[in-house]
């Protein structure tokens, strides 16, 4: 059973997404295949995490070529909690695209992009060894060009090269660190790095590391390297900006909590102080960005820089609790942020525009969707007991215990700045009256109108469950912060030594009295 629930986060979106390219003339049976595949890998991707907290880490290797020498996928509580949020949000993206993008020409190609996208993304946090890693950044890179060229008028194309051509400098940058890494130590295994990285001179280690922070910054839009993400997501639809807001940043940040982890010990590189201040400047950077923007695409992209901040800020810090709470802010922001680019998307249906000087009277006409928006909005600003709170908590809690105060002020202040945003937003859009000017609100079916809200409802209603219920995900987040920061039990079972340290199940005990403890 392992074996087969290891393969089919990938091999499903694989297969989907052969089966919608040939069935490219037919519009209702691309969605009806691609209902079918997103609904399929969620079961899978629930039996994987039910499978990983009864009975600990689970790996495969192919061909029975055991690892270090063949392809090995691993699945512990990181890389299964990311594979069942990325389902879920691939479930939303495909429900909500049925209703945004149908009548375009490029329906079933569309779709069948979005599930190859889907499965560079889970193979990305599944698999064991670093070359695959960037086996499916290329598939990733290659499917998210794809969707930004379909249908795509001037603006889109250039935004589409300007994407392309950092993230190809990030590509290469990847390509020479792993073949440096292969031939200083002979394996790219991550379980056997390492014990063999720990044995190269200061200087390799040092040059090789600093690479792969370089091209996973950028994959991350880490500061200074994210000019590429404000500069090309504006232009996209919502359903595609959406994903790609929710997931691919996440998959950077992903692979500099495995890398700098199990392959090589952050404080050991020598890069922990750089990376405290690449933290505290992505989060600055990205919001000022923000507040500087009158386009709800345009600040909701610069919001995806700032909160790519305190991610990097509590791996950073590198303390039990710091890498908690990223973990923690890594699945809440997913949820949060598809949400917002799905709810703009639906203001410019409906009003005809994402630009707020051109948009009002949403909170008279659809009461309903000022909710639905006011939810994550006060999540990503940070807002208790929603989501969002927790995360900055977390993060900023562990940088007061290391005495980085600079950065938890930073932190705060950023924090502050997401309120001004979101409140802009709900200010033009939803408070003040529609300008004389506009145009007439669209009128939607009542089926499209249901596909574009059960999407944003649902992942609104998990916001407010993660907020409410955050005893469970703080217990996931720290067990996988443990054994990010002490993968010996990792090593073993990917290695073939005893992982029964690993085995055990993931208790979910109630909260103690004395709160969250470091």
């Amino acid at each position: 059973m392992t074996h087969w629930l290891l393969v089919m986060p990938i091999f499903i979106p694989l297969l989907t997404a052969t089966a919608c390219a040939f069935s490219f003339r037919a519009r209702s049976l691309s969605s009806v295949i691609s209902w079918c595949g997103a609904i399929a890998n969620l079961c899978v991707a629930i039996l994987l995490m039910q499978q990983v907290i009864s009975n600990g880490l689970q790996v495969t290797a192919f061909g029975d070529w055991k690892a270090p020498f063949g392809i090995v996928f691993v699945a512990d509580l990181l890389s299964a909690s990311m594979v069942l949020i990325t389902a879920i949000i691939g479930i939303a993206i495909v429900l909500y695209s049925t209703a945004d993008l149908r009548s375009k020409p490029f329906y079933a190609i569309y779709h069948s992009l979005i599930h190859a996208l889907l499965a560079g993304v889970m193979g990305s946090f599944l698999t064991g060894d670093i070359f695959n890693l960037y086996v499916f950044f290329e598939v990733m890179l290659i499917t998210s060009f794809g969707l930004m060229v379909l249908g795509a008028n001037k603006e889109q194309v250039d935004a589409a090269v300007k994407y392309v051509v950092l993230n190809l400098i990030s590509t290469m940058v990847f390509l020479l660190a792993i073949g440096l890494l292969y031939g200083a130590t002979g394996t790219l295994n991550m379980a056997d790095l390492h014990a063999k990285v720990a044995q190269l001179p200061d200087t390799t280690m040092m040059l090789i590391s600093g690479l792969f922070l370089f091209g996973f910054a950028i994959k991350a839009s880490a500061f200074p390297v994210f000019s590429w993400l404000p500069a090309s997501y504006h232009h996209l639809p919502s359903a595609i900006v959406a994903l790609y807001a929710a997931l691919l940043t996440k998959v950077g940040v992903y692979a500099l909590m495995r890398v700098f982890t199990i392959v090589f010990d952050l404080v050991d590189s020598g890069y922990q102080p750089l990376l405290i201040v690449i933290a505290g400047l992505t989060m600055l950077t990205g919001v000022l960005g923000a507040a500087s923007q009158f386009n709800i695409k345009r600040i909701l992209s610069f919001h995806i820089i700032s909160q790519i901040g305190y991610m990097l800020m509590g791996l950073a810090i590198y303390t039990p609790l710091a890498i908690t709470g990223a973990i923690f802010y890594i699945i809440h922001h997913i949820i949060v942020k598809a949400n917002l680019f799905l709810i703009g998307g639906f203001l410019k249906r409906k009003q005809g525009s994402d630009n707020l000087r051109e948009l009002g009277g949403a909170y008279s006409a659809m009461p309903w969707l000022a909710l639905l928006f006011l939810i994550p909005a006060f999540s990503l600003a940070g807002f208790p007991p929603l989501s969002g709170f927790w995360g900055k908590f977390l993060v900023i809690k562990a940088s007061l215990l290391t005495e980085d105060y600079l950065l938890a002020a930073t932190a705060l202040f950023v924090g502050l700045m997401t309120i001004y945003s979101m409140t802009k937003i709900w200010a033009e859009a939803f408070w003040k009256p529609l300008p004389e000017n506009a145009a007439a609100p669209a009128s939607l079916t009542w089926k499209e109108n249901c596909l574009y809200i059960t999407p944003i409802a649902v992942l609104a209603v998990i916001t407010v469950l993660i907020g409410l219920m955050v005893e469970p995900i703080y217990q996931l987040a720290e067990t996988s912060a443990t054994n990010l920061l002490n993968p010996q039990p990792y090593i073993n079972a990917v290695l073939g030594g005893d992982g029964s340290p690993y085995a055990a199940s993931l208790s979910i005990p109630a909260a103690p009295a004395g709160g969250m403890q470091q």
